[in-house]
């Protein structure tokens, strides 16, 4: 009998397709002696950073339309962003929003310090503002390059407002941070995050403002009629929330006053337009000095925009990956259905490329997505000739799972070269598990989930993965991670939102702040063995009138040029969901020796790189428009 050779050749080709599989899929984790290993090297200490105020409360009055799903509507707010306003020479200042009470305040970073001072509350008096609005986060930076730090808040039901430093560097108060509006008139926003940088290449701090329900829609106005009102129209390819905006700035050149504002939202492409954005990542992918945007989306692709840009004319060109036969569309950059809640960079040594890492939603037995880990697999020319030089890895790295997932970033806390990854995590803490039903929803037909009438209730008492601890991922001998959270002090019990990074001590290691949802918020300060470290603050000089005073770099970067340790690293605090890092750049460095390093930078005169000597201990890098750089 003579068998067709498309049928012998069949299960050849399953065979060998399930290998490959399963060679693709396979865990080599580490071993409980090596994870003890790296657990040894690491130890927090918990602070708390405010308390549960008067009336604290856990949930908001919501629209009527939505009151069903009122805890859902009600589990964001939660954010903190660290900075230096009295000028102490380190991240010494913490703007926190506490969903409890809606409030916005300037604080210690560390209370426990000497030197500290009373909460200043950062209100927008004067502006419309009521009930139906509230603040989703905070932004330090020198919005009108003055040299001193400015703050940014944006809301759910109206567009942002900059509290101006008019007190000048010292300790704040509330009569030296006079509110203005970002827009005029103010209009119904719903913005989940917001990103600062020179996406355009001027020298300037350009905005990024992601928005989330619809723009008009009074989510939190619980005697709003509003047809406006509605959920994503899809899980997996959502195009009908806020749109999002692009606000190029022009300082005036005159101390406490708001910058000359040009709407280039037009330049976004129209799918990342239109996407419920949780969290958006700048970073220089090209080495032209203009960063390219990644964009962080709930309920569809994310988008990863080449920028080609000119001073005054922003050109953004969204490009994705190509699929494969083994891989799963959701694994490929620019075609997944995931719930995309935070995004960091992270360089191996001083590579071309950074991993970029995105948090999703990750709970067992529950909606299992992935975390992504796009590894370098190509070159920064691939990039602008329209190719993804980036192969997601998250399975064989060990970080493709950790919970419901919010901010996520990158820093190295014990001094060695290599970064740790801290994850935040948490959703609705409830003691009925509501889960079978949102698997229901998700499950259900696009022409339906828009309509929250269609939604299970979510409400007090339910919960959804409200009880996963943060993440701390340290990288072991074999390249793979291994979760040290339960090893290294952090605690099991927040429900965390957004993290920072800053060495609020002044001690050479790296701390970190969890801002937490209807908790109080915690300093985690580092007590990790750790070797000698450079905290680096590039500064250029601010604008006309300011004095010689000078202003955060953002967007400069600089190479390492360690032998045995090479680093790389660019300063954009403001990346992710809700959390703004401290303005330095934190690497590890050799003990007691200097080491030769590359700074580059863009400004109005084009992009700029010098040569200079790292020592350790704490710097500033001043940066200047002939392209020099001095260390001071």
């Amino acid at each position: 009998m003579r068998i067709p050779v498309r049928k012998l050749l069949a299960p050849v080709v399953v065979v060998s397709l399930c290998a490959a599989l399963g060679v693709m899929v396979a865990r080599p984790g580490l071993s409980e002696e090596e994870i003890g290993e790296l657990a040894d090297g690491f130890r927090f200490v918990e602070q708390r950073v405010n308390s549960a105020p008067p009336d604290a409360r856990t949930a908001r009055e919501v629209a009527p339309g939505v009151d069903g799903i009122g805890a859902w509507i009600s589990s964001v707010g939660a954010a903190a962003g660290l900075s230096d306003v009295r000028g102490l020479g380190r991240p010494g200042d913490l703007c926190l929003v506490d969903p409890r009470d809606d409030s916005v305040t300037l604080r210690p970073a560390r209370p426990s310090a000497d030197g500290g001072y009373d909460p200043v509350h950062l209100r927008p008096d004067g502006l419309p503002y009521d009930d139906t609005m509230a603040p989703m986060g905070c932004v330090p930076a020198d919005i009108d390059a003055d040299g001193d730090i400015d703050h940014l808040v944006h809301y759910w039901g109206r567009s942002p407002v900059v509290f101006l430093n008019t007190g000048g560097v010292g300790v704040p108060t509330a009569d030296g941070h006079r509110p203005v509006e970002l827009i005029e008139p103010s209009s119904v926003w719903n913005s989940a995050t917001l990103n600062v940088g020179d996406v355009d290449g001027d020298g300037n701090l350009d905005l990024l403002i992601g928005n989330y329900f619809p723009d008009g829609a009074r989510v939190l106005d619980p005697t709003a009629d509003d047809t406006r009102m509605e959920m994503q129209d899809s899980m997996s390819l959502a195009r009908n929330g806020g749109r999002n905006r692009l606000l190029l700035t022009e300082p005036t050149g005159r101390p406490d006053e708001l910058p000359k504002i040009t709407d280039a939202s037009n330049a976004l492409t129209r799918a990342s337009a239109s996407s419920w954005t949780l969290a958006t990542g700048m970073q220089d992918l090209t080495g032209d000095g203009r960063p390219e945007i990644y964009q962080a989306n709930d309920f569809g692709p994310d988008q990863l925009m080449l920028n080609e840009s000119t001073p005054g004319r922003v050109r953004l060109t969204e490009v994705r990956g190509d699929r494969d036969l083994v891989t799963p569309k959701s694994m490929v950059l620019g075609h997944d259905s995931f719930k995309g809640m935070g995004v960091t960079f992270t360089y191996d040594g001083d590579a071309a490329l950074p991993t970029i890492l995105v948090s999703n939603i990750t709970t067992p037995f529950a909606l299992h997505e992935s975390n992504l880990a796009f590894v370098p697999s190509g070159k920064p020319e691939d990039l602008v000739e329209g190719r993804v030089p980036f192969t997601q890895r998250a399975e064989s790295l060990g970080i493709a799972r950790s919970g419901w997932s919010w901010d996520v970033r990158a820093g190295d806390f014990n001094n060695d070269g290599v970064d740790e990854i801290m994850q935040a995590n948490g959703f609705l803490r409830g003691e009925i598990d509501r889960w079978p039903v949102l698997q229901e929803l998700a499950m259900g037909n696009d022409e339906l989930v828009h309509d929250p009438a269609f939604w299970p209730e979510f409400g007090p008492g339910d919960d959804l993965s409200g009880h996963e601890p943060n993440r701390f991922f340290v990288r072991g001998p074999n390249g793979r991670y291994a979760d040290l959270s339960g090893r290294s002090g952090l605690s099991d019990d927040d429900n965390t939102r957004a993290l920072v990074f800053g060495d609020v001590d002044g001690d050479g290691r790296l701390d970190a702040v969890a801002a937490n949802q209807w908790q109080d918020s915690v300093l985690l300060l580092n007590r990790a063995s750790a070797g000698a470290s450079a905290g680096l603050r590039l500064v250029r000089a601010a604008g006309a009138g300011s004095d010689g005073a000078v202003t955060p770099a953002i967007g400069a970067q600089i190479r390492l040029h360690d032998p045995e340790r090479p680093q790389r690293a660019q300063l954009y605090p403001a990346n992710g969901h809700t959390g703004v890092s401290s303005s330095e750049l934190h690497f590890a460095l050799p003990s007691d020796e200097s080491v030769p390093a590359t700074v580059t930078w863009r400004d109005a005169g084009g992009k700029h790189e010098a040569r200079v000597e790292i020592s350790p201990g704490r710097s500033t890098i001043l940066l200047t428009t002939d392209g020099t750089a001095e260390v001071r």
